[in-house]
């Protein structure tokens, strides 16, 4: 392999980690913040059981294509034509 694919799978790969990751934190982290901003009194995280399998792919999924297109830019793999 080229040292050019290494690096698209690494950005690839990292890039979905980072992506899981942020929707992990947005989903039991950032529900918590929530009652700062509604009239909800009884702040509680959401597990992933909660908020159910798909939706939490749907949601990690976009953030990880946003890391790849950051990191494509930055390690230039050339994965998004310039």
């Amino acid at each position: 392999m080229s040292s050019l694919t290494v690096r698209r799978i690494f950005v690839w790969v990292f890039s979905m980690i980072l992506g899981l990751i942020t929707g992990y934190l947005i989903i039991s982290i950032g529900f918590d913040a929530l009652p700062l901003f509604t009239q909800v009194q009884t702040p509680q995280g959401l597990s992933i059981e909660e908020y159910g399998w798909i939706y939490f792919l749907v949601t990690s999924v976009p953030i990880g294509f946003i890391y790849v297109t950051w990191l494509d830019y930055f390690v230039g793999t050339g994965i998004l034509p310039d």
